[in-house]
């Protein structure tokens, strides 16, 4: 049988010759379902391909449903500066631009890949040429037709690096010049008003998924972040009346703009964010108070609380966000650089105990991680032992190192579960004999340094796939290289398995990345979090999203839905 992307074209026989005996296993399962969908087959097709039938989809509001009377939501989120979302380093902020900045393809809770913007992609086989089509019949909210000219210019901004903290460029680092440090001159292509090529100098699998993820927002030409809410022009249904970092934010119903998906979703005519700051206590004092109806997420004893709360509904998916407890190896503290050694590096995992962290600091709601940020949930994900807990031996490479009196400082989040993590690390650290202090800092310190702090703890969202992680955070000279590592055999390898295809060829690239990781004592990541939200009875849409985004235009009240405030 010849399985067709969206556009109608064979699916390379590379995909579907890898469909057999997936279906059995749920890794397997979800590893295809990921390929299959990036090279363009849509859901159904890619469900079928496994001789499976594809599921509803979780919290979808029914478009022929009677509407609610109610037509606006409260959702308890923290409200984060907005900037160029290319530089966009916390996904809350995208949540508010998402109502007129909207994205090519959207990644979904099952790991499958679902047009926006686009109609419809296909990925040659040997992953070198891409071919875009656009959705017909969408326009900007200032009248203007989107185009293929627009995308084109998208992704000359995502590729340039001279813009500082600008992450996009290492998502499709495969499309910069190393020159120039932009755009490949004839990388892209616009055949007409609806199709972009992309021609690639090298196989790379990940530009689906990285069109996916949350600093890809679509802007005009034209566009700059200084004017961006005085002059909200975006394809989204929305537009923004506030936004007030710390406080919140308000989206009002574009009812001026002829919206590309008008009828199938924008059922909400005032979406309110309202920050309660990063304590739990406060979420649930607001939801008892009846001023809110759905939360971002939930972490700890708290899930317990709002489980108990009449009218309440719990949400949770099994996701690979994670934590990571990490030195930065370019760090300088009087004059010594201590994680630069990996002696000092190999003692900070030695001395700790994944399985304390996940109990102390996530109250076991997740699974134990391997110290290499490569999740069972990834495609070609390669296990590896346990991690070794051995104080003794900790104590003793410290001491090797000339580092037996120095004291390391544990920067944290102040909030709930980072927080916690952070003082189990740290009384870890102290059981084995290895001095430390803990410094916890409000949220808008922590969020402008997270990458500077010498020690630290910072959270990670999943991601679709487990290379793209690694290209966003442990490749050399990325903005999101928090641990300060640069290992030119990983860069190397890592680039095999970017243009690598074959799950299990992959697989086994993957094995020799998540060793260099694991050897080189680049971080402590303990577990990958279970993530739990709430929302009110008959709110649909509100479902806790797998990348923690918000879709404002998937936000619904049924009928039973509550009509009150």
């Amino acid at each position: 049988m010849t399985w067709l992307t969206r556009s109608g074209r064979p699916l390379p026989p590379a995909i579907t010759g890898q469909a057999a005996g997936m279906a059995a296993d749920p890794v397997n399962r979800r590893e295809f379902l990921a390929l299959a969908s990036s090279f363009g087959a849509s859901t159904a097709t890619a469900y079928a391909m496994l001789g499976l039938a594809q599921p509803a989809r979780a919290q979808a509001a029914d478009a022929n449903a009677a509407p609610s009377e109610r037509t606006d939501v409260r959702i308890q989120m923290e409200v984060r500066p907005l900037a160029d979302p290319r530089t966009f380093d916390w996904f809350q902020a995208a949540n508010v631009t998402r109502g007129w900045l909207e994205y090519l393809v959207s990644y979904e809770n099952d790991g499958t890949f679902r047009p926006q913007l686009l109609e419809a992609w296909e990925i040659s086989e040997d992953a070198q040429h891409y071919t875009l089509h656009l959705r017909p019949g969408v326009t900007w909210n200032d009248g203007a037709p989107f185009t293929a000219g627009d995308v084109a210019h998208n992704i000359a901004r995502w590729c340039d690096r001279t813009v500082p903290a600008n992450s996009m460029a290492g998502r499709f680092a495969v499309l910069v010049d190393p020159e120039t440090d932009r755009l490949l001159h004839g990388a892209v292509e616009t055949i007409d008003a609806h199709t972009v090529a992309l021609h690639l100098p090298r196989p790379d699998i990940s530009l689906i998924a990285g069109m996916a993820d949350y600093p890809a927002a679509i802007v005009p030409r034209g566009f700059d972040p200084e004017t961006m809410m005085e002059n909200p022009v975006g394809t989204g249904p929305y537009l923004p009346e506030r936004v007030e970092p710390r406080r919140g934010a308000v989206l009002v119903r574009n009812d001026a703009h002829d919206w590309w998906n008008a009828g199938n979703g924008a059922w909400m005519e005032r979406i309110e964010f309202i920050d309660l700051g990063t304590d739990p206590a406060s979420y649930a004092a607001a939801a008892l108070a009846g001023q809110i109806d759905m939360t971002h997420s939930v972490e700890g004893e708290f899930i317990d609380v709002f489980d108990a709360m009449e009218g309440w509904v719990q949400n949770t998916v099994i996701t690979a966000a994670t934590i990571v407890i990490r030195g930065n190896q370019k760090a300088e503290i009087d004059g010594r650089k201590p994680y630069a050694d990996q002696r000092v590096r190999r003692a900070l995992q030695l001395a700790m105990s994944n399985a304390i962290l996940l109990e102390l600091g996530y109250n076991d709601r997740g699974e134990l991680a391997e110290n290499h940020h490569v999740s069972p949930l990834h495609p070609a994900y390669a296990p590896m032992p346990p991690p070794v807990l051995d104080p003794a031996a900790a104590k003793a490479l410290m001491e090797e190192a000339g580092f037996a009196d120095f004291e390391h400082e544990l920067v944290s989040l102040d909030d709930n579960w980072r927080r916690n993590t952070a003082d189990a690390a740290a009384a870890l650290l102290t059981d084995a004999g290895i001095k430390v202090r803990r410094k916890i800092v409000p949220g808008v310190d922590f969020w402008a340094n997270w990458v500077r702090y010498p020690f630290s703890t910072t959270d990670w969202g999943h991601r679709p796939l487990g290379v793209q992680t690694y290209a966003l955070a442990y490749r050399s000279g990325e903005p999101w290289n928090e641990f300060g590592w640069s290992n030119p055999r990983f860069d190397a390898l890592l680039e095999d398995a970017l243009a690598t295809l074959d799950i299990d060829k992959r697989r086994a690239i993957m094995a020799e990345l998540e060793a260099l990781v694991r050897e080189d004592a680049v971080t402590v990541q303990p577990y990958w979090r279970r993530l739990f939200n709430h929302t009110v009875e008959g709110l649909q849409g509100g479902g806790h999203n797998i990348a923690f985004e918000i879709r404002p235009a998937e936000l619904r009240w049924s009928q039973a839905g509550r009509k009150g405030p």
